[in-house]
């Protein structure tokens, strides 16, 4: 089915292929944080040169406004450069920063009194299986263009999404963090993440089937 190929495929239309490519070992990203964390700035602008645009995707699903995102990433990045000693050097550094982006969008909702919509789920077992996406180099020039149009038709039904659904579909397919590490982002059992992963998958193919928008026509 295309709808599903195309909700497998959604890292692909979303993220730029060198910023998928980019990432650094845990030892490096240990090594940056503990420099960083004795005062050395050149180390942190290295963690935030290797991170800022997932951060900032990231707090851009959550606010839903582009000047907000920017402003909750910098202040995001100012406060995990204040809390490196709590840092886990046994941990992969993008999931404990966003993490803290999180929350500080979490704490301007709740100031705005914007509370996000929260929808209690029962755990379900995830039985959808990865579909290749082919090289977008081989497409010919209309089959770009409708990929082009598959990925604004996907990435408006995600921002319709209830927002625990909009975040594990940015967590899991733009970010690629494994269920553990969105649980613990998000404060919620595994078995939660994997309902509303799941549940979001099927939100998104219902919507892109209704509008047409799987088959490529109106």
């Amino acid at each position: 089915m295309v709808a599903a190929a195309a909700i497998s495929g959604f890292a692909l239309l979303s993220a730029p292929a060198e910023e998928r490519a980019v990432g650094s070992s845990l030892k490096g990203e240990a090594a940056l944080a503990a420099a960083a964390s004795r005062g050395d700035k050149g180390s942190f602008g290295q963690l935030v040169d290797l991170h800022k645009r997932a951060v900032y995707g990231f707090c851009l699903r959550l606010t839903r406004n582009p000047e907000d995102a920017r402003d909750a990433a910098q202040e995001t990045f100012a406060r995990a450069y204040a809390a490196l000693t709590t840092f886990d050097p046994g941990q992969r550094f993008l999931p404990w920063v966003l993490r803290i982006a999180r929350n500080h969008c979490l704490d301007l909702h709740r100031r705005l009194s914007l509370r996000p919509r929260e929808v209690l789920l029962l755990a379900e077992e995830n039985g959808g299986e990865k579909v290749e996406v082919a090289d977008p180099k081989a497409l010919r020039a209309d089959e770009v263009l409708e990929r082009r149009e598959l990925a604004g038709s996907l990435d408006r039904a995600v921002s319709a999404l209830p927002a625990n659904y909009r975040e594990v579909v940015e967590l899991f397919h733009v970010q690629h963090l494994s269920y553990k590490e969105i649980a613990e982002t998000m404060n919620v059992p595994i078995g939660t993440v994997m309902s509303w992963l799941f549940r979001a998958r099927a939100h998104l193919r219902e919507e892109l089937e209704a509008s047409g928008a799987a088959e490529g026509r109106p």
